[in-house]
Parts: structure tokens; sequence; C-alpha cells
């Protein structure tokens, strides 16, 4: 490395190649301020008596600080010229007087005018190492406690740790990211990256295992390093219950992949694993004479519901069967009609079990089933759980059943006050029973491992579980294949719906996708249904044909019907008719550049007030309110909404997710993209009275039955296919269906 250009205080600062500007000055005025990321907004009155505007990643930067910043001059619509910093430093100030104005300030916790002045007259020119090493010294001064000094001392520490971190960590990472690693470890940060960088990935969210191995390469941290093996047989355990669902990996499939990844001999990967397991640092499971590993936590989750499922079915009391078909018999007179075979089989076997699965097809008597079941254990003074995992899925099945339907975090009440302080959990758990006696969850193939796990937890002995899915649909996104699993395993009462009932059988909606599950082609031919196909040929075709429907075909036909009813849904994101170049085209159709409108890009997206946009990923800290003044925490994966104000000053935007109105600032945009055109996998769980499917050629293990089958079922009044008829051919005769590693069949199996 060549010689490093450094200030008089030691710290590095950036060579003058003509892109970035220096300015000095200090802060007069902050105007807006974001404790969690460091984001600010200041008025700096710089070493040319200026008076400018400048915005930023600036943590614990306070009144009367003195900077110096790198950066560059952009025009913002709304406020003018700006000063854009990408790079700073703060200078503490020399002298007493200079000492004097920054502690009057505010800078310092605990430090007003009164005790500046006090602190500055005994100290003088060496206030700030008294503040920094003698915090003794300072409760010598009338009106400081020993405590307050102390207290006075940590904060002086604190903001001087921060700048030391964002100086060691710029050449790293974002300042966003310096944020978090020093909110995590505070004064140690530096010390502890410097040891094992690898611990980066572990405890801090954002930081994966490349770029704590890019940052311990630059350190010269050595590729067979111990910590560099552990961390990378972690990582792929990690990346595949991520992006494959596998909850664990058969040793003989985790050795070759962190082979390959930390480029070892696979015998050292064979002795880092074994002293993993010795260390507690990896689970293993051995069945039909492969051995599965786990990360702990994966394996607990896993191993626990496996346990809690057992008990539930074992201790929940049965109602006899005849009284079970005295309830039915009630229940048919007060509504005056007959239920079917099965779907008496199925409120019996609820009745009868502590655990009970419910599966079938759309337009099977699902729903009959539960507004049955509520009607009687109600009768039966007993409490209920109606729950499912997205929040449009449980605002259907409340429309659908007249009872109160929450999302599976709002019935466990999620919160991110757990014991570490920095980790997402629910209040209701082992400790915290919930109250009901009976647990009902719909839409449970989207239910994952964790999930699950979380679920049960909160579930007293007694109680009982009704799940209620359909398993034809896609597994969840995240690791497992719980309903899948639970049904094979054949421990628990389970019954299987098939018969479509009369009322079902009008729509082509419902028909083509029984006929698309059992591997048959959908009729294409019917123009007067709720089922329609526009052929096209090309990419081209298709995307500008679903464009055109989005925009104005449909609304011209159906008028407000159509108004906030459409969704399209692709296979891909890839390609001409993927989700990436629709909403591009749908965004420019819909909502065009308007001078009233306000926008922000971000990277290749730009963002506009009326925009459609989907959280990507589940953000547990974000805080959103409703107009009734509720407040809560969370928005997750899937969640769709709208963009209501853009505010480039503040650099924010809010958005509502429903009725949840949250804000977002433009540092958290990476998680959030367009939702015009969205991949079926983000669709499960929700409907949408307009459905649009794009039919072009994607990769085959994109065009399958279960694919197929899922973005039909997605659509509650309309589905309109545009493209080729050969794709759906080849997605009903396509069965692959990619398997996903979890045990949790097999631990059952052994109960």
């Amino acid at each position: 490395m060549g010689e490093e250009n450094r200030n008089l205080f030691g710290d590095i600062v950036p060579e003058d190649d003509g892109k970035l500007i220096k300015l000095s000055g200090s802060i007069e005025s902050i105007i807006y301020a974001n404790e969690e990321n460091g984001y600010m907004v200041c008025d700096l009155g710089t070493d040319d008596d200026d008076l400018i505007t400048i915005t930023g990643i600036m943590p614990y930067v306070g009144e009367g600080d003195s900077l110096i910043v790198y950066g560059e001059w952009k025009h913002n619509p709304k406020y003018g010229r700006q000063f854009v910093v990408k790079q700073y430093e703060r200078y503490m100030p020399a002298d007493a007087s200079a000492i004097l104005r920054y502690l009057s300030s505010g800078a310092i916790k605990g430090i007003g005018k009164k005790t500046a002045l006090k602190i500055v007259e005994e100290f003088g020119d060496n206030t700030l190492d008294v503040l920094e090493n003698h915090p003794d010294w300072l409760s010598d001064i009338p009106g400081i406690s020993l405590k307050k000094a102390k207290q006075i001392c940590e904060d002086f520490k604190a903001k001087a740790g921060i700048r030391s971190a964002m100086m060691f960590f710029r050449d790293f990472f974002g300042a966003a990211t310096t944020v978090k690693i020093y909110k995590r470890w505070g004064s140690a940060a530096i010390d502890i990256a410097k040891s094992d960088p690898y611990r980066l990935c572990d405890e801090i969210d954002g930081i994966g295992f490349e770029r704590a191995d890019s940052m311990a390469m630059r350190l010269g941290i050595e590729k067979d390093s111990y910590s560099r093996l552990i961390s990378g047989v972690t990582h792929v355990l990690k990346y595949n219950a991520a992006q494959n669902g596998h909850v664990c990996l058969p040793r003989e499939k985790l050795i070759p992949a962190s082979a390959r990844l930390l480029e070892a001999e696979e015998t050292q990967i064979n002795t880092v694993i074994d002293d993993m397991i010795a260390m507690g640092r990896l689970k293993y499971s051995r069945f039909n004479e492969t051995v599965y590993l786990y990360d702990n936590f994966a394996y607990e989750c896993e191993k626990y519901i496996a346990e809690k499922l057992d008990l539930i079915d074992k201790v929940c009391p049965a109602v006899s069967t005849s009284d079970a078909n005295i309830f039915i018999e009630n229940e048919e007179r007060k509504n005056g009609f007959s239920y079917a075979v099965m779907q008496k089989k199925a409120i019996i076997s609820a009745l009868e079990n502590g655990v009970m699965l419910l599966t079938g097809g759309p337009g099977t008597g699902k729903t009959t089933i539960v507004k049955a079941l509520l009607d009687i254990f109600s009768s039966m003074d007993m409490k209920v759980a109606l729950a499912a995992p997205t929040g449009r899925a449980a605002k259907r099945l409340s429309e659908a059943t007249s009872h109160e339907a929450r999302t599976i975090h709002r019935l466990l009440e999620f919160e991110y006050s757990t014991e570490d302080g920095d980790r997402p959990g629910f209040r209701r758990n082992e400790t915290d029973l919930l109250e009901e006696n009976v647990v009902i969850i719909d839409e449970s193939s989207m239910i994952d491992n964790i999930l699950m796990s979380s679920l049960l937890r909160a579930i007293k002995p007694g109680a009982r579980v009704i799940l209620i899915g359909d398993a034809d649909q896609l597994p969840s996104v995240g690791a497992g294949n719980v309903l899948h699993d639970l049904l094979e395993c054949g421990r628990f009462a389970t019954i299987r719906l098939n018969e479509i009932f009369r009322q079902a059988q009008q729509s082509l909606i419902i028909t083509n996708a029984h006929k698309i599950n059992r591997g048959e082609m959908p009729r294409l031919d019917v123009k007067d249904n709720d089922f329609f196909f526009l052929a096209r040929n090309t990419d081209e075709e298709i995307a500008y044909t679903v464009t055109d429907l989005y925009k104005n075909r449909l609304p011209r036909t159906y008028g407000a019907q159509t108004v906030g009813n459409i969704q399209v849904i692709t296979p891909s994101r890839k390609g001409d008719a993927g989700t990436d170049n629709l909403n591009v085209l749908i965004q420019s159709a819909l909502n065009p550049p308007n001078s009233k409108r306000r926008e922000h890009k971000h990277r290749e997206r730009v963002f506009r007030e009326g925009d459609k946009v989907m959280q990507i990923k589940n953000n547990y800290e974000i805080d959103w309110t409703r107009e009734d003044d509720e407040t809560g925490t969370g928005i997750f994966n899937g969640d769709i909404g709208t963009i209501l104000r853009i505010d480039s000053f503040n650099e924010c935007m809010e958005i509502v997710f429903d009725d949840r109105h949250v804000t977002y600032d433009f540092s958290m945009l990476e998680d959030l993209e367009h939702a015009y055109a969205i991949t079926v996998h983000k669709s499960q769980g929700c409907e949408y009275p307009i459905v649009i499917i794009p039919l072009y050629r994607a990769p085959s293990m994109l065009l399958t039955k279960n694919l197929f089958y899922t973005a039909v079922t997605r659509a509650q009044r309309m589905v309109i296919l545009v493209g080729r008829a050969d794709v759906a051919e080849a997605m009903v005769s396509n069965t692959h269906t990619s398997a996903r590693y979890t045990c949790l069949k097999q631990r059952l199996l052994v109960k």
C-alpha cells in the first residue's frame, strides 16, 4: 500500500482527486437528525463566513462541532442548493474559548451553558483531557456529582469513539452500517473488527459473509484462519436457508459446498465441522443413515415444533363424536342447509383432536368449516384465535368469517425489546401464553419453521391447533416446509377436501385451477366467464398488452371496479415480460413524471408519489401508526403499499401499507421495490380481485405446475392470461418441485 494522506490528528483523509469538494467550519444548527442511522441536515458556518446546508450520515455531530466535510453540491427541487457529505472529520477545539463554545452548545449530555463555564474556568485548555481521562475530577465542581461526572465523560467518549469508528470503517462499509456496528459494540468496535472481522456477519444485520470476508482479506487475515473456516461453514447453512428453504443440509452436501466457497480442502472442512459440533456451534441429526447438520437456532426450532405438536395432540381434551354430531345438527338447523360428508368429518375431527390439518383447493368449502367451528367453539364458551401469516390473508379471513382475524405476528404481539436488546421477538411465548383455547391458522402453507416454532411456544397445553391450507401451493418463503411435512408424516388427524361445490363450479377460475393441479390444460377458449386468455407470441407483445390492460382496457370496461384491484403476477423477474421490466412500463403508463408529484431515484429505480411498492425483506424495527392512533412495529416481506409523500429535504418518504402509515428513510430503500408486477412467490397468501398472468418462456424451474396453480388461485374475480398457450402446456406438465432439506417429518415419525 502507498503512503496514506493524514491530517494533524492522524486521520486518513481523501486524496484530492477533483471529485470531492472540501469545506470546513462549525455546526451552527441541527435542522434534522435521525438517531437510528445518523442521517442529519445541518447549517454549517464555513471558515469563509458562509452559512450552507449540509446533508449526510454524520452520527453524533452536534451544534458547535468543528468539521471538515468532503462531498459535492446538489440541487434539491424543493430546498435548493445543498452540500451532500460523503465523508467527514470532526476535530476537537484546541483552546479554552473554543472548548467553551463547543460544550455550551449542548454537544455533551449533562453539560449546559452554566456547567460548561464552570468546567472550562476550572480546567482551561486541559478540559477535554479531563473529560476523557479523569471523570472524578469533574465531581469537585459544585453541582456535579460523581455519578453525573461519569455520565458526562461516557457521553464524551462515545462521541469520540464514533468518530474513530467512522474513520476506520469507512474503507469497508457505508456510514449507516458503521453506526450499526458502533451501536452494537461501542468503543470496542474497532478492536473487535480487527481481531475477528467474521463476528460482523454473525452479529450485525446487513453484513454478510462476503463483506466480512472482503474486510478480513484487506486486514491481512489468512484464508485458512480458523475463524474464517467456521464462519464460512455457518454462511453456507444460512445462505441455503434464506435462498433455498433448507432447514439443514446433509453432511455430504455441506462439506463440498463449504470447500468451494472457502477454497479449502474437504478434509479440512470435515475437521472443522467436527470441531464445531464439539464446541456446540453446530447440531446434527441422523435419519436413514444420513447425517443432517443445522445451525443451533434452526435445530432448536425444528425440534420444538415436533415436541410441542406431539404434546398438544396428546393432552388436549377431546369432544365425543356423539356430542360433535349434535353440534353439527344444531348448526345445520340454524343455517338452513346440510354440510357435505367431508365437511362433517372435518368438524368432528377438529373437535376430537388436539391437532387437525385441513387442506383443499379453492371452492372446496374450507371457509364454511371455519365458520361452523367458530360458532361451535363459541357455544362451548371457548376462546378462539383466528390468524394468518400475512395482513391481506388475515383481512380476507376476517371478512369471510365475520370474526376478527389477526396476523400471526400481531397475535403473538411482536416487539423489538428482547433480552439482548437488539433482536426481534414476541411477547407471547412460554412465559406469557395465549389465553385462547383454540388457535385456527389459515394459509398454513406459508408458515416457515421459525414462525411455527414461535407460534407453538405461545400456545398453552390443553388448547387445540387447527391448521388450514392448500398443500399444492408453493412452500413458505422462509426455511422449512411445515404443512407438507405435517401432512406427509401421518401423525395428525387430516382432512383433504376434493369436492368442488356447485356455486364454485360456476367459476372458471376455480375449475381451471383444479385442472391445472391435476396436470390438465385449463380451458382457454371461454370468452364470457372470469378466466380469459389473450394469445401473444413475443415477450414485447406480452409486455405491451399487459400494460395496456392495466392502464386502458380493464378500466375502460369495468370502471371504478379496477381502481387498486389489478395485480400482475409473473413467473420471473427477468425478461421483457418479467417484473423488473413490467414495473418500469406500468409505472410510466400509470404514474409518469409530473411536476406535482415528487420523486426520488435510488440506484436504478425512480420512486414517485402514488407508486405501488412492496417491502422485500422483513423489517422488525420500523414503526407504524394507524389513523385510530394504534401503533405497532414491523413491515414484512411481501407487504404492499402506496407512496403518499416524498420529503427530499429530510430524505424520507411516507408509505401506507393497507392502513399502516410508515416513514422510510432513503437509506432503507434497498428493501423496497415497485409492485405493479410481482413474482408468484411474492404473491403467496394474498388474493387480488383481478390478476394478470404473463405466459412467456423462462427457465423450466420457474414454469411449474404448482407455480401456475398458485398464480391462478390468487385471483378473486378475474384471471387474464397473456401470452403463449404452449407455455401453459409446459407448466401443467412440469411437476418438478424443489426438495427442501428438513427433518420435521422424520422427527414426528419417531414420536
